[in-house]
């Protein structure tokens, strides 16, 4: 494969879009995509709102997709946005890069951002890995993101049973030793849809803002970043049960906390989860009001307008990133 550099796709890296949301106090949402309808319902979503994107990807999802198709498909969503009246800034991602060879690979063929993950790791091999991904990364110009604690929950193919969150006085010594552009962190968000054992009426628990505090005092203008930041909606919940599903004592990120945190030194908030509940359940309730419905342009395309409405009620509402593009 010849190597193709991210610009050539008409995407840009993350720095100006973090420098942006750490002076205007917002975060750029990061919305992970499967398939074509939830990559256009992103793109259409942040251009009606004016917000800038991060579209990510999980290794799992980039095979799931193609690795031919993707270039193509970030190229497609930069003059799908066009066509909505706004040409917002676009940085395709790798989510939860799991090693040099994947990242190197999302790289060459036209990716302009990167995670690797090596949280599960010694702090040692954490920071070597990440230097590596760095040193490779940034020679053409592209932004990394890595990641010191651990969040539970399970998503694709992240799995952990039990949360650690990240030391702060870690941060410092990471950041000198990597070079990487933006960190993400554990402060009590989770993967998946099951983010929180809770009891009947129980609220999730608050998230760890004196973490958040004291890594900002540390390390003041460095973007940060929240993995598993969904709110799993429950109007979306309980039309995917109403409807045939069954997803008992689910629970997520308030939306509230998530405008707390967008405000401070978070300028990249993750959703996944919210993404595919929404999709999930209006295909669902399709299904079952019209059980003889066999076109998927009659079913993934209602799909598709909730994803957008879900996409800028997010901008809008708890990102604070709707309107930042002129």
């Amino acid at each position: 494969m010849n190597a193709r550099h991210y610009s050539e796709l008409g995407l840009v890296n993350t720095s100006a879009m973090f420098h942006q949301a750490m002076e205007e106090r917002f975060a750029v949402p990061a919305y992970n995509f499967n398939n074509m309808e939830q990559l256009q319902a992103i793109v259409i979503g942040c251009a009606r709102s004016a917000s800038p994107v991060i579209l990510q990807v999980s290794g799992s999802a980039r095979s799931y997709i193609g690795t031919a198709f993707l270039p193509h498909m970030a190229a497609a969503a930069v003059d799908l946005a066009k066509e909505h009246g706004l040409a917002i800034p676009i940085a395709l991602h790798l989510d939860h890069g799991s090693d040099f060879e994947l990242a190197k690979d999302c790289i060459d063929s036209g990716f302009s951002s990167v995670m690797i993950d090596a949280s599960h790791h010694s702090f040692a091999d954490n920071v070597a890995l990440t230097r590596q991904v760095v040193e490779y990364a940034h020679a053409r110009e592209v932004t990394v993101e890595a990641e010191l604690g651990v969040l539970a929950g399970i998503e694709d193919e992240v799995s952990a049973e039990h949360s650690s969150y990240t030391r702060p006085e870690e941060v410092e010594r990471f950041l000198e030793q990597t070079g990487v552009d933006s960190l993400a962190i554990s402060i009590g968000t989770s993967h998946g849809a099951y983010k929180f054992k809770l009891q009947p009426g129980q609220e999730p628990p608050p998230l760890r803002f004196d973490i958040l505090e004291e890594i900002e005092r540390r390390v003041p203008g460095f973007p940060i970043v929240l993995h598993g930041a969904s709110s799993v909606t429950p109007s979306h919940v309980a039309m995917i049960n109403q409807f045939g599903g069954r997803m008992d004592n689910t629970a997520g990120i308030p939306e509230e906390q998530l405008r707390r945190a967008a405000a401070s030194a978070v300028c990249k908030v993750n959703i996944d989860s919210d993404g595919r509940l929404a999709m999930t359940a209006v295909i669902r309730k399709i299904f079952a009001e019209k059980p003889g419905e066999f076109d998927p342009r009659k079913y993934l395309g209602p799909a598709r307008e909730e994803l957008i409405a879900m996409v800028i009620h997010k901008n809008r509402e708890v990102l604070g990133s709707a309107g930042r593009i002129k």
